[in-house]
């Protein structure tokens, strides 16, 4: 046993020594995290973007359209900055970036909607940039409908119709809007606590496949297995055990800055996230092994594991509902881990659901650190044979 744990040691001792002289291991496993926990919580510090410039072509210039301008203006994404005389100028401004949006009211309006000739009022989005265009279509879409009651009413007033009845037949039933796991609509909640794990998870992919990639490359394998005593599950543990720990320590420093710090919402406890986030350390680090296993070409298995990375931030469900995908899609989702860890941080999190409601996601956790005992023979193999072919 103290044999076992002497080889273990020789091993990690030889891996530690790579990480502190090799510039591209500091790059990967701390530079690249902590600039990507900084940038994208920086980025987003108040949450949401606010006050972004929106035009207004007010043709009609009634009393009643004006103030209508003026509670879109109150928006808290919205802030006019120019008024147009025409479609033609608010198109130009848009197309040079000057403004996001332009709400658009005809000429009539007013009177139209008192005969109850039903008129139009137009919007026009860029959404050549997603989220401002996505904000702004909700603040636009919302004060047009509030803009047609707010005719409605004067139509009504005309009529003989105090203000009270005219909002009972405007509005019979008020609906009260209260948004799950997210009340503040905080964007930086939803998008740095998918994003930062991932990109974790695509350093820890890259990495574990060039310390064993590398091996074969610098031809290094039979020197790094006689160390193991022969043992392919020695040498892969006293390779990848630093890596662990240091990794392990990027995962806690992210979790105690976005909860502990920043005080976004965990209603299981930080611990718990803790320990989420050990789970996708070991099955990135169970997954990468697998892939330089399954293919031992370094760059052939980067490669892979660059796109498989890539590929998680899209199929995850932070960006589109893995529920709306095609079935194929759909099942596919599950060969990522960073899928698995997202319905982790969602249900124990955001929702704080016992352990009884997540238990798959956990399962396919563990089945993607499980994944290296499927290859342990082959790689053994290869690293004996192994003649890297420049």
């Amino acid at each position: 046993m103290m044999s076992l744990f002497k080889r273990v040691y020789n091993i990690a001792k030889r891996e530690i020594f790579s990480i502190v002289t090799k510039p591209v291991y500091l790059l990967s496993m701390v530079i690249a995290p902590l600039f990507c926990y900084i940038f994208f919580t920086t980025l987003m510090w108040s949450g949401l973007p606010s006050e972004m410039p929106v035009g207004i072509v007010d043709l009609d210039n009634t009393g009643t359209t004006r103030n209508i301008i003026r509670n879109l203006d109150a928006f808290q994404h919205t802030k006019i900055v120019n008024e147009y005389s025409d479609f033609t100028h608010a198109r130009k401004a848009i197309q040079k970036n000057e403004i996001y949006a332009f709400f658009y009211i005809p000429r009539g309006t007013t009177e139209k909607a008192i005969s109850g000739r039903q008129p139009k009022i137009s919007f026009y989005t860029n959404y050549s940039y997603l989220v401002p265009g996505s904000l702004l279509y909700k603040d636009l879409r919302t004060m047009s409908e509030l803009a047609s009651g707010a005719i409605t009413r004067a139509s009504l007033r005309a009529k003989g119709a105090n203000d009270q009845q005219a909002i009972s037949f405007i509005q019979p039933v008020v609906i009260n809007t209260h948004a799950l796991g997210n009340p503040w609509l905080n964007y930086s909640i939803y998008l740095s606590n998918s994003i930062i794990p991932g990109v974790l998870m695509l350093m820890i992919f890259l990495t574990t496949i060039y310390s064993v990639g590398s091996e074969l490359k610098f031809g290094t394998q039979k020197e790094w297995l006689d160390k193991s005593g022969g043992s392919i599950i020695v040498a892969l543990t006293g390779k990848l055990l630093p890596q662990t720990f240091i990794f392990f320590l990027m995962s806690l420093l992210y979790n105690i800055y976005l909860y502990g710090y920043l005080n976004f919402p965990c209603n299981c406890g930080i611990m718990t996230m803790i320990l989420i986030g050990l789970l996708l350390v070991l099955a990135s680090q169970g997954f990468g092994l697998f892939l330089i296993g399954l293919v031992p070409s370094l760059r052939l298995a980067l490669s892979i594991g660059c796109l498989w990375g890539v590929l998680s931030f899209s199929i995850s469900g932070m960006s589109f509902p893995v529920m709306a995908m095609d079935a194929p899609l759909q099942t596919l989702a599950y060969l990522f881990p960073l899928r698995s860890y997202f319905l982790l941080y969602v249900n124990f999190a955001l929702h704080g659901y016992s352990i009884i409601y997540v238990w798959l996601p956990l399962i396919i956790m563990i089945a993607f650190i499980s994944l290296p005992i499927f290859i342990l023979k082959r790689l053994k193999n290869t690293m004996i044979n192994y003649v890297y072919i420049p």
